[in-house]
């Protein structure tokens, strides 16, 4: 396999707001760090909102001001110094693919927290790439600080203002032109910019930062290690791999292809990358390429923002009567993606009835059919939350079957994990509950089963509260999801042995200059290769190395977090 390819999936409280306060920790105009209030669980833990002034090369051509600034969640215990520097390990940490900043709040939280029990005191840092900010969080801040999901969804669909400011719409192709200049040279320079303001001594840089990712995010990690920041390849205290002690993947490979995909980048996916770096560069400058990802339904920035106010409703009112496929507008993308997501089989989908419209669902029960592993169709949107309650509960065999080994397409799990499909059968029916994590296996629990007879889900498969995973798609300033991924980031690394594309990265020998953590859900994306060393999580799915309870089903502490503070702690 060559090592420029990508992996198949790299590729989602309580009055809880950002504290009004200025900015505190100011080192110059250019920063700021603002207190982030938090409900969740793991105390001890501080959280701020960091952004800093780096601005964009004239050559990215025109762009909002809000994009020569980068942005992190920087996490740190209480107890622990104010200064970073004085940290005893910083983790810098890049998302997957569509995955903003806010979807390492549990991992980052529980790794702090783990560590500070063993007297180390490190941070957290989740970053959130440029294009980020094009997203507009005020309707989520609003109804987060008002309780109330429906201001949410008057501010981003009923053209409602909030303290004076109307949403804008979601950004056309022709609107975020300057993405096709932001690709995956940008993105690891931001990165290095990033660290070099925060800890300007590369020698502190190298002696106390580790740097790593999610999905994607250990790809690009990879090429963050490899690449030569000044220019001249003769030196190397400017190279990725100097500025970093270790490196650690979540769900991933710390390298530029990952093992166990098959080949190189899928062309259909793209399919002006069979003419070469030119034409696809073309594709983006004219708009025929989407500069940012998105489908008409069930990927795309709309729907990204909608898994924000699913969240914030299950956050705010777990157990209350879901409105989400009522209260927000009827349009092409939110039916088809909710019949795309909602469909038991392929005549519902065809017939398009019943609808999601036609069921009564608790708040967390629609947060767990759109993201739990039993009910959400791509594994790489997967997490393990608990399962459907309340009701009569079936195989879910759209958009695939649930004997897939049966047919001899068991490969077809790399894109729609491993666990089978179900779905509730009653429309008109009862109020469809949602059992959490923890109470699948309880002595109340009925067990539903598949039409082979097996249950669908036991309480070693399910690690992740559905209550926190709620909180963290709502809570932050720097969302949990991407809106605006950019195409040139996965079109460069498909072409990234082209001249011109990652002709600074150069030093191959940076991915083993440093040891390496490969901590892998045991039914995720990562897992379809192991490797000796690897810490493998049973029962979790590609996002639950992000969002796993902190204390699990068997009553251990989390796999994942506690092996990251180890890690870090050496």
């Amino acid at each position: 396999m060559g090592r420029r390819t990508l992996p198949l999936a790299v590729i989602a409280a309580s009055a809880l707001a950002v504290a009004a306060a200025g900015p505190v920790h100011a080192r110059e105009a250019g920063r700021s760090e603002t207190p982030v209030a938090s409900g969740s669980p793991v105390t001890g833990v501080s959280e701020s909102a960091v952004r800093v002034k780096v601005p964009l090369p004239a050559s990215a051509g025109p762009h909002p001001q809000a994009c020569d600034w980068l942005s992190y969640l920087r996490f740190r215990h209480k107890d622990g110094p104010a200064e970073s520097a004085k940290a005893d390990r910083i983790l810098v940490a890049q998302p997957g693919i569509l995955e903003g900043a806010g979807a390492f709040d549990s991992v980052a939280r529980n790794t702090v927290a783990a560590a500070a029990k063993s007297g180390r005191h490190i941070e957290f840092w989740a970053l959130d790439r440029r294009s980020n900010c094009l997203e507009d969080a005020t309707g989520l801040q609003a109804g987060l600080k008002a309780k109330d999901a429906h201001l949410a969804v008057d501010y981003y669909y009923r053209q409602k203002a909030v303290d004076g400011r109307k949403f804008a719409g979601y950004q056309s192709n022709d609107q975020v032109k300057w993405l096709q200049n932001v690709g995956l040279e940008q993105t690891v320079r931001d990165q290095y910019d990033l660290m070099a303001a925060e800890l300007p001594d590369q020698a502190a840089r190298k002696r106390k930062m580790m740097c790593g990712g999610h999905s994607l995010g250990g790809v690009l990690t990879a090429y963050f290690a490899e690449w030569d920041f000044d220019g001249n390849h003769a030196t190397t205290n400017d190279a990725g791999y100097n500025q970093c002690s270790g490196y650690f993947a979540l769900d991933t490979r710390i390298e530029t292809g990952l093992p166990g995909v098959g080949g190189g980048f899928p062309e259909d996916w793209v399919p002006l990358l069979q003419f070469g770096a030119g034409a696809v560069q073309a594709g983006l400058e004219t708009g025929v390429i989407p500069r940012s990802l998105s489908a008409p339904a069930v990927i795309n920035t709309e729907t990204m923002n909608l898994l924000g106010i699913a969240g914030l409703a299950a956050n705010l009112a777990p157990g209350g009567l879901s409105d989400l496929a009522t209260y927000v507008p009827s349009s092409f993308n939110t039916d088809s993606t909710y019949r795309v997501l909602f469909s038991k089989d392929y005549p519902t989908f065809l017939k398009g009835s019943p609808t999601v419209k036609d069921f009564r669902f608790t708040n967390a029960a629609a947060l767990g059919g759109l993201l739990d592993d039993n009910s959400e169709p791509l594994a790489f949107m997967q997490s393990s939350v608990g399962f459907w309650d309340g009701g009569k509960i079936v195989d879910k065999e759209f958009p695939a079957p649930n004997n897939l080994d049966e047919l001899g397409l068991g490969g077809l799990s790399r894109l729609l994990g491993k666990e089978k499909k179900a779905i509730p059968d009653e429309p008109g029916g009862p109020l469809f509950s949602w059992r959490n994590f923890d109470r699948v296996g309880a002595p109340d629990d009925p067990v539903y089963t598949s039409k082979d007879g097996t249950p669908f889900t036991s309480a070693g498969k399910e690690v992740t509260d559905i209550g926190e995973l709620a909180r963290s798609l709502s809570e932050h300033p720097l969302d949990f999801t991407e809106h605006y991924f950019p195409t040139k980031m996965v079109t460069d690394i498909a072409l990234a042995d082209v001249p011109g594309i990652a002709d600074d990265a150069v030093h191959e020998n940076g991915l083993t200059a440093n040891p390496t953590l490969n901590l892998e859900a045991g039914d995720g994306l990562g897992f379809s290769d192991p490797q000796p060393g690897d810490v493998i999580a049973p029962g979790y799915q590609h996002l639950d190395v992000l969002t796993a309870s902190a204390v699990q089903n068997d009553g251990r502490p989390e796999p994942v977090s506690t092996n990251l503070a180890a890690f870090a702690a050496r």
